[in-house]
């Protein structure tokens, strides 16, 4: 009998991937295509939804071919997706009404400033658990309705439907507007503040309040089930997982337990504690999510600390100060000196996200003197991806009762040994890091291997994972205090710098 597979597609900020996993969990083949970045004005971000689609058809067909298997080879398809970012389409032709409004984008923030004011944050955390933000869904609904002429109407007349990436795929994946599935799972409702997030249904007063039609949205279902077949691309492949990238990063981590946690390095950093069947509502401003849900059993939830900037400060000191040719080199020039210097880089490019919630900060770089070289600043830039996950686990052990025992990690920075041994020190934990690195597709992968029946449970796929690399924490506890001082006093300077100050 044929080996079967399980298939993964990861639509991601950046890129599309395909890749198919064996029951081992090991990755088989992967295929991949980057899709264009928009930015048409100041802080806005939109990608092509079409483009996107038609990438998808491209990689499906190239993961295949690369591993030399056939469609009947398939088990099941699971998607992970870009979480925030809004797509609005026309129900009877399927073209999108202009471009998805990416999770970076910030034209939303008046209306974030207008929602503190009234009716205040209070109002959205006991029912969605998420402060008003530019990062949720639901105001770029409502910007859309506002700015783009005839769009409300529409929508309540009931020609427009309303997803995240996961629901554009699944959408077309099940035959479009032929009859195509209107579907998201709770990790993705979870991000738009328009879901209960004890009830995980839509919200009436939140529905209300946003004046966003129940038509337009997609039908809410676990993370893992069975949710159709494949209409398009692969007819006949049962559909049987979504998740948000960073839940599906956690499920990929095996953190199925309270109290664990994984952090995923990118473009910015995500970090996610399980709190288990518990919605632990956070003082210390990170968010509370929906972690998973598999098929009929009650949810997982997580805390989450989100930071903007990470991977994005080493991609701004290559293209536009030129001072390293590829993101790699940045390690390598950060090893030509002992130290920061006492420089220190607060990448606030668009304001900052968890613990603070600033819009109003802007980057600063604070200690300069006529010691400091490249090299510190190379250090500098590497260092703020730990003191900026520093502050996020410090919230997450006075938000849950159990301390952080460890840190797993993945994502593109991890390759980072520098880097990864100065999270290591600044949270006085080990940090480890698995043998597949592609942790966002197979937490995706296992979900819809679940569903399927392709694993029987979760203690299998813990046993699948395997650590490839550790860092031990190294660093004097008095220096590592003084220094995390000093970045306070860092992060104090960056506040304030665009508009009025506002704090949480």
């Amino acid at each position: 009998m044929a080996e079967r597979y399980v298939m993964s597609v990861d639509q991601g900020t950046n890129s599309t991937r395909c890749i198919l996993f064996d029951h081992r969990g090991r990755l088989v083949s992967v295929a991949q295509r980057e899709h264009r970045q928009h930015f048409p004005r100041p802080g806005w971000v939109e990608h092509d939804a079409v483009e996107i689609w038609q990438n998808l058809r491209r990689v499906v067909p190239e993961a295949l071919s690369l591993a030399g298997i056939d469609t009947a080879q398939v088990a099941a398809i699971g998607l992970a997706n870009q979480r925030e970012t809004t797509v609005l389409w026309d129900r009877r032709t399927g073209a999108p009404l202009g471009r998805a409004i990416v999770w970076q984008d910030t034209r939303t923030a008046p209306l974030v400033e207008e929602l503190l004011r009234h009716p205040g944050e209070t109002f959205f955390l006991e029912r969605c658990a998420l402060p008003p933000s530019t990062y949720f869904s639901a105001l770029r609904i409502r910007w859309l309705f506002d700015h783009v002429k005839g769009v409300e109407q529409r929508a309540r007349d009931g020609e427009v439907l309303f997803g995240t990436m996961e629901s554009w795929l699944l959408w077309n994946l099940t035959g479009g507007a032929d009859g195509g599935l209107h579907l998201t799972d709770a990790t993705n409702a979870g991000r738009t503040m328009l879901m209960n997030i004890h009830t995980l249904a839509w919200d009436d007063e939140l529905l209300d309040f946003f004046g966003v039609p129940r038509p337009m949205l997609p039908e809410i279902r676990p993370s893992a089930e069975r949710y159709g077949e494949t209409r398009a691309l692969l007819p006949g492949i049962p559909l049987t997982a979504a998740l948000g990238d960073q839940q599906a990063a956690l499920f990929g981590q095996t953190c199925f337990s309270p109290g664990e946690a994984k952090c995923t390095y990118g473009t910015g950093a995500f970090l996610l504690l399980n709190t288990g069947g518990e919605v632990v509502r956070s003082r210390h401003g990170l968010l509370t999510t929906v972690a998973y849900k598999i098929g009929d059993q009650p949810p997982a939830y997580a805390l989450e600390g989100s930071i903007a900037v990470t991977g994005a400060l080493v991609q701004w000191f290559r293209d536009r100060l030129g001072l390293i040719g590829s993101a790699p080199e940045i390690e390598t020039l950060a090893r030509t000196v002992e130290d920061n210097g006492g420089c220190y880089i607060v990448p606030a490019f668009s304001g900052l996200f968890a613990p603070h919630w600033r819009s109003d900060a802007r980057g600063v770089i604070v200690g300069l003197t006529s010691y400091i070289t490249k090299g510190h600043l190379a250090r500098a830039v590497l260092e703020a991806t730990g003191w900026q996950t520093r502050e996020v686990v410090d919230a997450m052990n006075a938000d849950f009762p159990v301390p952080l025992p460890q840190l797993k990690v993945d994502g593109g920075m991890t390759s980072d040994n520098l880097l990864m041994q100065f999270v290591a020190d600044v949270l006085d934990v080990p940090v480890v890091r698995p043998m597949v690195a592609e942790t966002v597709s197979l937490g995706a992968a296992y979900a819809a291997g679940l569903a399927a029946g392709y694993w029987p449970d979760l203690e299998v796929l813990r046993r699948n994972w395997h650590r490839a690399a550790q860092w031990l924490p190294g660093m004097d506890a008095e220096q590592r205090e003084t220094e995390y001082g000093d970045w306070k006093r860092a992060v104090e300077r960056s506040l304030g710098w665009a508009g009025p100050p506002h704090t949480r």
